[in-house]
């Protein structure tokens, strides 16, 4: 009895020596972890973006690169904090409960900043700002928002645009891109399209005559960068950054670039409001 007593506790001894070296062992690994992802990416050093394909200046494809200004400025700011960037396609009706899911680490997309999409996503600090466009068919009689009641209106599913027609009354039809809004504006199954401006405007110019802008005016908030909730030190790093790239002129350059010759608001102040545009 004693002799198995004696093996029972050295047999208990050594579960207990090897459970404590294990514990040491993880602790370790999520230390190494930390330190070679303190930004909690998907994948360390690689800032994984959603992003669309076809809302251009903002966001799109471009021989096979996903570019415009949301975008390149999302690279540069990145760069400031050493990571590099890998832009993933999506529907902007799915992105922000991807980011909260963390399918991506960030959303790029000019996303305008609302009280009910805080309850989804957090946001770092305004980069741009926006107007409302309003494309109607060439030859309609619409030529402000206050005509649209009782119209046909579409809207791109999960938009701020998509926000102001429901507050509206207007009862949009909801598409799950802009290239549906686009499509049925040249069908003739849409009186009009609510828009970004920019990008309702690149797409009249762009649509043979078909498609005219109506109106435009301003959004009431800015667009921002999408993170996953708690994910504090990601928005924080690229926070600083957004600074570093206005201060050092390289959002003016890209503003210049995608909008040329669009004036600022007085009232817009990128970033924290704090640094001088470059």
């Amino acid at each position: 009895m004693r002799f198995t007593s004696a093996l029972t506790r050295a047999a208990a001894l050594t579960v207990a020596a090897v459970l404590g070296t294990t514990a040491l062992t993880a602790c370790g690994d999520d230390a190494a972890g930390a330190a070679d992802n303190p930004y909690n990416l998907l994948q360390p050093g690689v800032l994984r973006a959603g992003t669309l394909t076809d809302a251009p200046p903002n966001v799109y494809l471009k021989d096979g690169t996903f570019t415009g200004f949301d975008n390149d400025l999302l690279v540069a700011a990145a760069a400031k904090v050493g990571l590099k960037v890998e832009f993933v396609g999506t529907d902007f009706s799915a992105l922000l409960s991807q980011v909260a899911n963390r399918k991506f680490d960030v959303g790029s997309s000019s996303i305008t900043i609302t009280e009910a999409r805080k309850k989804t996503v957090d946001f770092g600090n305004g980069y741009d700002f926006g107007y409302f466009g309003l494309d109607v068919p060439t030859g309609s009689t619409i030529t402000s928002f206050d005509q649209l009641k009782g119209k046909r209106v579409v809207v791109v599913q999960g938009t701020v645009q998509d926000d102001y027609a429901t507050r509206e009354g207007l009862n949009p039809v909801r598409v799950p891109d802009y290239n549906g809004a686009i499509n049925q504006l040249k069908a003739g199954t849409a009186d009009a399209w609510i828009a970004p401006a920019e990008i309702g405007e690149k797409s009249a110019a762009e649509s043979g005559g078909k498609i005219s802008v109506a109106a435009k005016e301003l959004s009431p908030a800015p667009t921002a960068y999408a993170f996953a909730k708690e994910n504090d030190a990601l928005r924080e790093a690229l926070d600083k950054a957004l600074d570093q790239v206005i201060a050092d002129g390289t959002w003016a350059r890209l503003q210049e670039q995608y909008y040329p010759g669009r004036p600022i608001p007085a009232e817009f102040k990128p970033g924290s409001g704090t640094v001088a545009i470059g």
